[in-house]
């Protein structure tokens, strides 16, 4: 039945997703010669691997039904107060954190800060977190956040590894929480590292062969050793020492660092990040400075601009997989941005004193609990503890405890059959505790409460464990308590910062698309936001609902058999696809299968996820269109016949083209053995005409944060699903604390069973609003847009690559090394010009040097795809002024960008160009400036003289 058009939803979605009207895609198609949106795609996508049929996701929805539904299945949750612990606590997020950082598109819609000079204000909350870090943990060279604490830890293991090549032996403590241990086992194997689990106290920690100790402290059930003499048997032995730990007891407790530990990891969770179910939260590392080119992630490190001011940029970059490829510290290319930023500004706003107050509380209220329990007959041990109890039942069920526990709304901790563990954190109240003493009384009358009990308990620590250091002693952790101080420093580096919010952000391969406030309200949503991730399962009806109906989503949309939500990150994912073909090849009996053919084009992160997979590396040419050669591949794959595990492919590639043999690529490996990992990167240009299954693919990971609308945060958090063909399915991350994943599974990869699973609803939303046409015509557009820019451009900036009918995907490359002999001019100059433009760069110099990688989304109205053309065009205007000789080579708008305010209106002004000319090249400029707040940074001085943690007060900018 026809439904009139009065009666339909007035909120449909997809009109506001897509940029571009359909009057202006009829000019754009115009401008192409081209009669229609189809025939682009015709002419664009193979014909051999086009779906034939829609997705089968349903019709597209309005707004308020979807948030209506998903409203439903969120109620299927149950939120109780968990008291779980395991490194997630429940906390309080300052409201003026909340609603100004983690609610707030200027902060979420920021990229990863590769241009600095328009990133000063992220980069200075990430070195205030790299400070906050340094200084709880006495450690002196901290990065910029990891994933999570359990492959936090994993990384250091590695770490260890790295700085000990010849060393294969790595022991890690029983006590350590049980999903580290977990993913260390996945990842110890591969590597060709033997892990020992025991008790530190009885072990021996000699021999020759030993790279690394894992420490917890507190453990995970609470207790707080001086590890000192553990820490010395260690390095006697010859290894190195790394503890994780928890910032909040730090305040308390004697760091790391100041007993011997050579590297600290831990989660910063509880610094005000909502639990989530698990994530996203910012984990961190620590280490001395001798060992920093070993140190994984990303770094902010001081340095200073072209006038000499201090400005912050990413640090020792060569180190990181994008330059070091299948020899880089880690696979890792994203961060927790996003939640680091939170956690360091938790910091700021409470400062050492307030840290330290939230901290005697807990660990008051954890003292009164103990005495109480005490009295009450338990035994919860005479050792130190900081916030959690093991409470020894003296043979009771622990499963009886724990269902009355959660008849009182409160979720304990089952240790064994006869004890439970009782965490408690920032937000226990005086009335919880209570309850939980009356849990624990199972019907005795109390003859005491929790006021009764305060003046009787010590609350010290022995002197070994007391914390006698300073910290948080630079001024931004001691200046901004107020909520009116607070706001106006959040929202001064705010504004140094260029986000989705001023302008396009034109990444290619990382598609900067809308991130709709529709789709990010549910992530604070109190049913998902406040759940435990290991609260029992039928509280979590509601997620595992919604984890389904994603599932079989992401399924009918790359046309694989099953789909694993685990991977926190594009580059877990990586890791997890190619660990699942491992499994698949050991389950065959093929073990000798460990080689990897990965295309030159490919992403730093393919053969550095290869590495990790304990795969070998082989390079396969690209011929001079940028498609693979086919007959290099076909060599390679004959070569190493008997050997070959896996291709790593992206598609479309990396170059920005279909390449019209992906289906020979596919057939060419598995007649070798081998199998097809696919990554999913540019899954923009697929969704909807062709799927990675049907081409061939045997797994591939999803970037949630690109294709599916996860934001990008300023460099993190980010998701990477994968999806496998059926004879993968078996072998897919699972998770012994949930029981999660069969017998063949490879274990965990990361600390929760499902990564980040409250910014998983920001994908549900964007599927269920688009549906499946929708989605398709998405894709449609962002082949369109890209097509439109490129036939725009190509006469000033030379496309490289393009199809066969000479169209591009949904990106393009520009190419811009023609300048560089005749004006000295390269790539770097013109992203820097494009600043004072308003604009941030395309991809730079990948995957061609010297080049440009430009992605439009489908999200970019015409409008602005004409206003960053305009600019493009107007600064090759401004090279041919020094090809032409009228502009000096060495003194120019190019060479000298960006432009700050300051530089403009200093009275001094020598250069053969105007201010105006400078500052305001463009005329919507004089409508709104987005003003650079450095000039251009000196990268080479900053990693000569390393400075990462907050500069000295006399330096410090307010």
């Amino acid at each position: 039945m026809n439904i009139p058009d009065f009666l339909k939803p007035t909120d449909t979605f997809i009109p506001r997703h897509i940029g571009p009207t359909d009057a202006d895609m009829e000019k754009m198609l115009v401008a192409l010669g081209l009669p229609s949106l189809e025939a682009l795609i015709d002419s664009t996508v193979p014909q051999d691997i086009r779906l034939q049929r829609p997705l089968t996701l349903g019709p597209h929805r309005g707004e308020h039904e979807v948030l209506t539904r998903l409203r439903a299945i969120a109620k299927q949750n149950k939120v109780l107060r968990s008291f779980i612990g395991m490194g997630y606590y429940d906390t309080i997020t300052p409201p003026v954190i909340q609603r100004n950082i983690l609610e707030n598109p200027g902060w979420y819609t920021q990229y990863t800060p590769y241009q600095a000079e328009i990133a000063q204000g992220r980069l200075e909350a990430l070195l205030n977190f790299q400070t906050m870090v340094a200084d709880l943990t006495g450690l002196p060279l901290a990065n910029a956040s990891l994933l999570d604490e359990a492959t936090a830890a994993a990384e250091a293991m590695h770490m260890c590894r790295a700085l000990a090549p010849a060393k294969t032996e790595f022991f890690a403590a029983q006590d350590c929480h049980p999903q580290t241990l977990d993913v260390l086992r996945t990842r110890a194997e591969p590597l060709g590292i033997r892990l020992h689990i025991g008790d530190p106290a009885q072990s021996e920690l000699a021999g020759g062969n030993l790279c690394g100790v894992l420490l917890q402290s507190p453990s995970t059930d609470g207790r707080v050793w001086d590890y000192t003499e553990v820490v010395e048997r260690a390095h006697s032995a010859g290894a190195l020492v790394i503890v994780a730990t928890d910032l909040l007891a730090l305040t308390l407790l004697r760091p790391p660092g100041e007993f011997g530990a050579d590297i600290a990891v831990g989660s910063s969770q509880r610094f005000g990040v909502p639990l989530g179910g698990g994530g996203p939260h910012a984990a961190f590392m620590s280490t001395k400075e001798e060992d920093k080119r070993q140190l994984p992630g990303r770094i902010v490190g001081v340095s200073r601009d072209s006038g000499g001011k201090p400005a912050y940029r990413l640090a020792l970059q060569t180190r990181e997989q994008h330059i070091r490829r299948d020899k880089a510290t880690s696979n890792i290319c994203t961060a927790q941005v996003l939640l680091a930023v939170m956690a360091s500004m938790y910091a700021v706003y409470h400062g050492p004193e307030g840290l330290r107050r939230i901290a005697e509380r807990v660990h008051g209220l954890t003292a009164i609990l103990a005495e109480g329990l005490r009295q009450l007959g338990y035994d919860v041990g005479r050792e130190s503890f900081f916030d959690t109890l093991r409470v020894s039942l003296a043979g009771r069920s622990a499963d009886s405890i724990a269902a009355k526990a959660q008849d009182s709304g409160i979720n304990l901790r089952k240790l064994d059959d006869h004890a439970v563990g009782v965490s408690l954190d920032e937000a226990t109240t005086v009335a919880e505790v209570q309850s939980l003493l009356e849990v624990f009384a199972a019907g005795q009358r109390l003859t005491f409460t929790v006021e009764s009990l305060a003046g009787r308990v010590d609350r010290g620590f022995p002197q070994a464990l007391q914390r006698t250091s300073k910290y948080l002693t630079h001024p931004v952790f001691n200046r901004y308590h107020s909520e009116h101080e607070m706001l106006r420093y959040i929202h001064r580096l705010q504004s140094r910062d260029l986000s989705l919010v001023h302008s396009m952000i034109p990444l290619g391969s990382c598609t900067m698309k809308l991130n709709a406030t529709v789709e990010m309200l549910p992530v604070t949503w109190r049913e998902f936001s406040r759940m435990h991730p290991f609260a029992p399962e039928d509280q979590t009806r509601g997620y595992r609902a919604f984890f389904t109906q994603l599932e079989s989503w992401l399924a009918e949309i790359t046309g694989f058999a099953a789909v694993s939500l685990q991977p926190n990150a594009g580059s877990q994912g990586e890791y997890a696809g190619l660990m699942v073909i491992r499994a698949y090849h050991r389950h065959r009996g093929q073990v000798h299968r460990d080689l990897c053919l990965i295309p030159v084009s490919a992403h730093g992160t393919n053969p550095a996820s290869a590495v990790l997979a304990g795969m070998k590396v082989v390079p396969v040419a690209c011929d001079e269109g940028g498609n693979i050669d086919m007959r290099d591949l076909e060599a390679k794959a004959r070569e190493h016949r008997e050997r070959l595990a896996a291709l790593m492919i992206t598609y479309p590639s990396t170059h920005g083209v279909f390449e019209e043999g992906v289906r020979l690529v596919c057939q060419t490996i598995h007649d070798n053995g081998g199998q097809v990992y696919m990554d999913g990167a540019n899954m923009n240009a697929q969704v909807g005409l062709c799927r990675p299954g049907d081409i061939g693919a045997d797994v591939c990971h999803l970037n949630l944060h690109k294709t599916f609308c996860i934001p990008h945060g300023g460099g993190g958090p980010g998701m990477g699903p994968i999806g496998v063909a059926a004879h993968l399915a078996p072998f897919l991350p699972g998770h012994p604390v949930t029981k999660m994943g069969g017998t063949d599974s490879i274990g965990p990869i990361s600390a929760a069973p499902y990564g980040s699973p409250s910014i998983l609803t920001i994908s549900w939303v964007y599927i269920a609003l688009m549906g499946a046409d929708g989605l398709t015509k998405a894709t449609k557009v962002a082949i369109l847009n890209a097509n439109y820019m490129a036939k725009r451009l190509d006469k000033h900036f030379p496309v490289l690559y393009t199809g066969r009918n000479g169209f591009v995907a949904h990106e393009f490359i520009l190419d811009c090394r023609q300048f560089k002999e005749s004006t000295g001019v390269d790539a770097n100059d013109i992203a820097k010009r494009l600043m004072d433009y308003g604009f941030h760069a395309p991809t730079m110099s990948f995957p061609v040097p010297g080049t440009l990688m430009v992605e439009p989304t489908e999200s970019e109205s015409k409008q602005e795809l004409d206003r960053f053309c305009d600019a493009m065009i107007r600064i090759h205007g401004e090279i041919q002024e020094i090809v032409e000789g009228r502009r000096p080579k060495d003194d120019n708008v190019l060479k000298n960008s960006p432009h700050t305010a300051e530089a403009v209106t200093t009275t001094d002004w020598k250069h053969p160009y105007s201010r105006e000319q400078a500052a305001f090249p463009a005329p919507w400029l004089h409508d709104y400036k987005f003003w650079p707040a450095v000039g251009r940074i000196d990268n080479a001085y900053g990693d000569r003289n390393l400075v990462c943690t907050c500069p000295p007060i006399d330096s410090y900018q307010t």
